[in-house]
């Protein structure tokens, strides 16, 4: 069993199709909420096998009626609820073997919205995340915080991560090298 984590299909969000990057270009490049639901389905199980799991970092669906999107979604799955996360436990509980606020493992906190920096001083290395779609923790400086993990879909090419990757990206010290298309800019 291999161990995936994503973040923000926003399922049957139509509005999705119209939001911009900073630089004006379309945040989802899809000409329809069909055409991006076949993408994000087509990628998913081109990725994600029946016995694997996957972690999604909250903001599955928008409306409702795009949880149905879900059935055709490889592996077994749990949802660490976001912000948009706002229909009843029943509505979830048919296509998610668990629902939680967080999860975590090695060291990391899983979360929807990013964690206070002040919450990785101790007990906690790093913060994968969700929530900020095509944006990237900075440091004042402008640099790149390293102590986050963006799993939203926009920075990793429409495509749930390998588990392995994010520990790799950590230096956990997985053996298998980073195959995921995570902008560094």
């Amino acid at each position: 069993m291999n161990v995936f984590v994503t973040s923000d299909l926003h399922l049957g969000h139509t509005k999705m199709l119209q939001f911009l990057r900073p630089d004006g270009e379309r945040l989802r490049p899809f000409s329809s909420l069909e055409e991006m639901h076949e993408t994000l389905v087509e990628r998913w199980n081109k990725t994600v096998h029946a016995k694997d799991r996957v972690y999604v970092l909250g903001d599955v669906a928008i409306p409702r009626n795009g949880l149905h999107v879900l059935e055709r979604l490889n592996g077994s799955k749990v949802l660490i609820r976001g912000n948009h996360d706002i229909f009843k436990l029943h509505d979830y509980a048919k296509y998610f073997d668990d629902i939680r606020g967080a999860f975590f493992r090695d060291g990391l906190i899983y979360t929807h919205i990013p964690v206070h920096p002040a919450n990785l001083t101790g007990r906690y290395i790093g913060n994968v995340h969700g929530h900020l779609h095509c944006h990237l923790i900075r440091h004042d400086d402008g640099n790149i915080d390293k102590r986050y993990f963006n799993a939203c879909l926009e920075v990793n090419n429409f495509m749930p991560v390998a588990l392995d990757c994010i520990q790799n990206y950590f230096g956990l010290g997985h053996e298998r090298a980073a195959d995921v298309q995570y902008a560094l800019s």
